[in-house]
């Protein structure tokens, strides 16, 4: 690691956090409730980063909520469900570090921050029945949040997509969608829509959009004011371009702002968050060539500056996971004006009854109500000289449109005309006909509704066990039997959208050391420099074992890299040398 001089340094802090997703905001919090000064650098004019436009969700071992609730789990099962699921990259020191402490962090937070986590009622693992997957316990959502409580920050908070939102600024989170679903049925239901709406109504006399936050956006808020109150800064519209490095330590970073540089002090350390590298140059050469478009929804921020940064103090980054990516299909809108909006297809359509995916050939691939991840996979791994799986369309009948929609077309009695309009969903009298609107193989698919129809009323899906666990099963409708994710494809007119391999975010990193202290190709700490979220290389290696494996390690070594620098700041000893430094 080549040494500099001296540098000027134009602001002094105790933290430097560059990022600001849910890692970047836990570190941040944490440093500034221990009383250190903390800046946060985001490049964007908006803060929150991906976890802002995510579902929020946190899988951790051992909350208070699943101690609460009864919850009969071990940290042993944990380990060898993950031992099973990650495979010959498990890094034991990692995934201990995160079974003890991710309780520890989420208790902390929840009781130093604003930060509020409920139990799921039921959510299964994405592999429920390997050997220690549990349906209930580890997965954890958000609480919602009151924008308003962010004051003037509250406009620059990162929104979420419109797709992801109703009404154009509306969020809602899993809870809501299924009343949305079934407030034709249920009073209840219409009651707890009637409220939404009545809420949002007013919201929108005075702002830009509604401000009850749920999900990834409430994720953000609660941390993000939690970390002001306490004093944090936040620099928007600024880029980190090199560590500042003396005597092997990482002193501090240059930031571009303003149209200057400013070099600044980090006398504790630097944490790096920026979200990883998914949306930068470097992520084609990290993922499987197709042949056709693939869509990431991470922000075109996160662009590998974290690996940049490191490459240059000679840091570590991992090799050989599993996947570089954490893998969601994703279609795509083009407006009229030329912007182009994307929808990540996780919880709303594929496992529904009336969906399935075909390829070109008109035949289906894949268990659709398995987890995005492994549906991205399987899209990868199609034949590319039979035409392959990627893109490949969803497609459903009448029935299942007005029951649940599918992609950014809504259910009835929502008028999905314009999306029609626009080329993004394919509507028309029969399978033949849809067939060959799209350029798939009519016969094919009429052989594949055939088959598939035939098991649909048996309520058993031979060709793929679609519905066959319980994580099928919790993403199907529950009111539908005898499978919840199964029903013939019968009703005319049919309808379809494309779908394009796409991703959540990057799962390769920076190493480190269950501190989050960043490691040199050598295995050893250098000294100043941390990572978390996905900056740093993924304890799943590339899998994805269950819903919030990003955030609740985010959140975790986040907490956990600030715990640290606040501990070493304290001591007399480690006082006394960043004084000499």
């Amino acid at each position: 690691m080549n040494s500099i001089a001296r540098p000027a340094f134009t602001h002094e802090y105790d933290v430097v956090v560059l990022g600001s997703g849910a890692a970047a905001f836990a570190a941040a919090a944490t440093a500034a409730c221990h009383g250190l000064r903390v800046l946060i650098v985001e490049k964007a004019a908006r803060f929150g980063g991906t976890s802002a436009i995510s579902g929020g969700a946190a899988w951790i071992h051992g909350s208070n909520q699943a101690r609460a609730a009864g919850v009969e789990d071990s940290p042993e099962a944990m380990r060898r469900y993950l031992k099973r699921i990650i495979g010959a990259g498990y890094d034991a020191a990692l995934v201990d570090a995160f079974i003890e402490r991710g309780h520890e962090a989420l208790r902390w937070l929840e009781a130093h921050t604003e930060l509020r986590y409920a139990l799921r009622p039921l959510s299964p693992d994405y592999y429920p029945d390997e050997e220690g997957a549990t349906d209930f316990g580890r997965a954890l959502e958000m609480v919602e949040y009151d924008g308003r409580r962010l004051g003037e920050r509250f406009k620059d908070l990162r929104m979420p997509p419109p797709g992801m939102l109703l009404f154009g600024g509306m969020m809602v989170n899993r809870v809501d969608i299924q009343h949305f679903l079934s407030f034709r049925r249920s009073p209840k239901s219409l009651w707890h829509c009637l409220k939404l709406l009545a809420r949002y109504g007013l919201d929108r006399l005075s702002q830009p959009r509604g401000t009850r936050l749920t999900t990834g956006n409430a994720l953000i808020a609660r941390l993000a004011s939690s970390a002001f109150a306490q004093g944090a800064e936040l620099w928007l519209n600024s880029a980190a371009k090199a560590l500042i490095v003396e005597q092997g330590a990482v002193l501090g970073v240059e930031v571009q702002r303003a149209g200057g540089v400013e070099r600044v002090r980090a006398r504790g350390g630097v944490v790096c968050a920026m979200g990883g590298f998914a949306a930068g140059a470097i992520a084609a050469a990290n993922r499987p060539d197709t042949g056709s478009p693939h869509l990431s929804m991470s922000p075109a921020e996160n662009d590998g500056a974290a690996l940049r940064l490191g490459a240059a103090v000679n840091a570590a980054s991992g090799q050989d996971l599993a996947a570089n990516f954490f893998w969601a299909p994703v279609s795509e809108l083009c407006h009229a004006n030329g912007e182009r909006e994307r929808f990540p297809h996780l919880v709303t359509d594929r496992a529904k009854p009336g969906v399935i995916a075909v390829n070109r050939a008109g035949q289906r691939f894949v268990n659709e109500s398995n987890s995005y991840h492994y549906f991205v996979q399987a899209m990868f791994s199609g034949n590319p000289s039979a035409g392959g799986n990627a893109p490949c369309w969803l497609i459903c009948d009448a029935s299942a449109m007005d029951a649940y929609g599918l992609g950014l077309a809504r259910p009835k009695p929502v008028n999905n005309a314009a999306l029609i309009d626009a080329g993004y969903l394919h509507r028309a009298a029969s399978p033949e006909a849809l067939a060959t609107a799209i350029g798939v193989d009519p016969q094919g698919l009429r052989a594949t509704l055939e088959r598939f129809n035939a098991d649909a009323r048996d309520g058993v899906d031979r060709a793929f066990g679609k519905g066959g666990n319980s994580y099928n099963r919790y993403m199907g409708d529950p009111a539908h039997q005898p499978n919840p994710c199964l029903a013939p494809l019968s009703k005319a007119p049919y309808y379809a959208i494309r779908v394009h391999t796409g991703d959540l975010g990057s799962a390769r990193g920076l190493l480190t050391d269950a501190q989050a202290n960043v490691l040199d190709r050598d295995g050893a700490p250098i000294a100043g420099l941390y990572a978390a979220g996905n900056d740093m290389n993924s304890l799943m290696r590339g899998t994805y074992p269950g819903p919030g494996i990003t955030i609740g390690p985010g959140l975790t070594f986040g907490w956990i890299a600030a715990m640290h620098i606040a501990e070493r700041l304290r001591a007399p000893a480690a006082l006394t040398t960043q004084r000499e430094l």
